[in-house]
């Protein structure tokens, strides 16, 4: 891949990464239609499909996120993808967690062992990094490894995940990456709920009830239409009318600066709003500028 992407860069070809975890859909193909119009012509889109086991917590469902690469492949040779770049977690992460076995543990040793992780230090603290400790340290790391080996010249990433999207422009920021960072809109179903690969794990009941999350935003949206409110008091509002669905359960709602994260203390027009929501077991993530 890295060759490759060294040609092209020679050659003047301009190139526009996706990077996803794979189990592609049209949210996904969305991104995808982005990459194709800003490459341009004579340029080149390469989508990453890499279920990166860092940004998983031990007890998430790295085990059980949905993988079907076939298909995967199938959508990008529709929509003209140069390449799908699939790694291996041993290309990635080469001799990770040989930290525990005693034959490494001598000091000479440390240095065969992979052990560099790429941190954002106050992003990340808030909302889904609360929740998931370690998550976006998996994230940005995996994030900064694709930009060098695909040496893109744009990458696009989805609002569905704003906080990571804007973590990830901070980090291409402080670090001098040469990588263009572009946020396309989030894709939604027809009756609001944002797409999603881990959708796939709802049940009937709880599909019905996933809707909760956009709702819960037009609810938002709403209150803050004519006046400014409290962010305490919406908050409280919001979280008793998402777990009047009786399989919902609240992680966080939160109301902040779309630009810098920080937490508002009064919400009006223009805020940002982030949400978490368990639908049983699955958790799933929306947000939206009210």
């Amino acid at each position: 891949m890295q060759r490759l992407a060294r040609r092209w860069r020679r050659q003047g070809v301009r190139v526009a990464l996706v990077p996803t975890m794979g189990y592609l859909h049209t949210g996904h193909l969305s991104l995808v239609k982005r990459a194709r119009q800003l490459a341009g012509q004579h340029g080149q889109v390469v989508v990453s499909i890499y279920v990166n086991p860092t940004q998983f917590g031990p007890r998430e469902d790295f085990s059980r996120y949905p993988r079907d690469l076939k298909r995967d492949l199938k959508l990008c040779r529709g929509e003209g993808v140069a390449v799908v770049f699939a790694p291996s977690d041993a290309e990635m992460y080469p001799r990770w967690g040989e930290a525990t076995d005693p034959a490494m543990r001598d000091e000479d040793a440390r240095p065969t062992r992979f052990s560099t992780l790429v941190t954002e230090e106050n992003l990340s603290r808030l909302m889904e990094g609360a929740s998931r400790p370690a998550h976006f340290r998996g994230v940005t790391t995996v994030v900064a490894k694709l930009f060098n080996i695909v040496l893109p010249d744009m990458a696009v990433f989805g609002a569905k995940d704003y906080q990571q999207a804007v973590i990830i422009k901070r980090m291409v920021a402080d670090l001098n990456f040469p990588v263009k960072i572009v946020v396309a809109p989030t894709v939604r179903e027809r009756d609001g709920l944002a797409m999603s690969s881990r959708n796939k794990y709802l049940s009937a009941d709880e599909r019905v009830q996933a809707t909760i999350l956009h709702r819960a935003i037009q609810r938002a949206r709403r209150a803050v239409r004519s006046k400014a409110v409290s962010a305490a008091r919406l908050k409280a509002e919001l979280k008793k009318f998402i777990t009047s669905e009786p399989l919902a359960r609240v992680d966080y709602v939160e109301f902040f600066d779309s630009d810098t994260l920080r937490p508002a203390v009064v919400v009006r027009r223009g805020t940002h709003m982030a949400l978490a929501v368990f639908l049983g077991k699955t958790r799933l993530i929306d947000n939206g500028q009210l």
